[in-house]
This record gives structure tokens, C-alpha cells and sequence, in this order.
């Protein structure tokens, strides 16, 4: 055997429809495209097309909204820090922040901020910066000894009404 002998078995490979080349192929004339009309011709596609009738994504009424000026942080768990000491990616000693936690790791990207979740615990006596963080890591972390720090302030709705009834 040679390597120029290698070929697919007869009929493994299902031969390409060559269409518009006569009436004996069974895809003459028209090319399996019917009769006139806009589909017949090349060049057509209209999505969600109706026909000229009220398509359905105008049918049906807008819902919901999209808040424009929406803060997208990355939520990191007190566990993952953790995991991150006790590999010696991350100084217990010196105080952590989203660029240390991207250099070690622990996050790809920054974003809008750094928000801290409270799965798991820390044994670690740290001291973190960070955009945002829940009750239970904040609990998490000051039970271990440590201090949270949070940069952006929590936005409470009770005490923005209780600000806009007070004028």
C-alpha cells in the first residue's frame, strides 16, 4: 500500500447537491428554490420577517429596565482568600485589596470593585479593602481579628427616603 492509494470508501462521503445543472440532476431549472418571489433570488435575508404583519417582538409589551450606571463587582468568598494564604499567593501581614488579589490571582479582573461573600471561613488575621462586602463576611473576618474596610458606600433606600421627607 502507498500513501497515494488512501482514499474514503465508495460513498462514505455524500456528494454535494450541483444544483441548476439540468433536469436530469432533479435540481434544474429553478435549483430547488420554487417559483418567483423574493425567496427565489439571491441575496434575501430578512429576519424576523412577517411578511408586512406586526412582527412579535413589537407585539408584545417592553418589561423590565436596565440600569445604565449599574456597579458589576467580583464577588470573591472569605474561603478563597483563605485557600489563597495557605498557598502563600497572599500576605496575611499586609493589607490586601483588589490589585493584590488580582496579582495573586484570586480574581481576573477587577471591574467596578472587589464586593467580599461569606462562604466558608478564615483563619487568618487580615486586614482587607474592599468595594463592598456582606454582614456574614464582615463577621467572618472580625472574628479571625481582622478588619474590613469598605470604599464605596451601601446604598440604603430607607435612609434616602427618610433624607427626601425630612426637606
Amino acid at each position: 500500500m502507498k500513501l497515494n492509494d488512501i482514499r474514503d470508501n465508495k460513498s462514505a462521503a455524500r456528494a454535494r447537491k450541483r444544483r441548476g445543472r439540468g433536469i436530469g440532476s432533479g435540481l434544474g431549472k429553478t435549483g430547488g428554490r420554487g417559483h418567483k418571489g423574493q425567496t427565489s433570488r439571491s441575496g434575501v435575508a430578512v429576519a424576523n420577517f412577517e411578511g408586512g404583519q406586526m412582527p412579535i417582538y413589537r407585539r408584545l409589551p417592553m418589561r423590565g429596565f436596565t440600569n445604565p450606571s449599574r456597579r458589576n463587582y467580583v464577588g470573591v468568598n472569605v474561603d478563597r482568600i483563605q485557600q489563597a494564604i495557605d498557598a502563600g499567593k497572599l500576605d496575611a501581614a499586609v493589607p490586601i485589596d483588589g490589585a493584590a488579589l488580582k496579582t495573586a490571582g484570586v480574581v481576573r479582573r477587577e471591574r467596578d470593585g472587589v464586593r467580599l461573600l461569606g462562604r466558608g471561613g478564615i483563619r487568618a488575621r487580615i486586614e482587607i479593602t474592599v468595594a463592598g462586602a456582606t454582614k456574614s463576611a464582615v463577621a467572618a473576618v472580625e472574628k479571625a481579628g481582622g478588619t474590613v474596610t469598605v470604599t464605596v458606600a451601601a446604598r440604603d433606600g430607607a435612609a434616602e427616603a427618610a433624607a427626601g421627607t425630612e426637606e
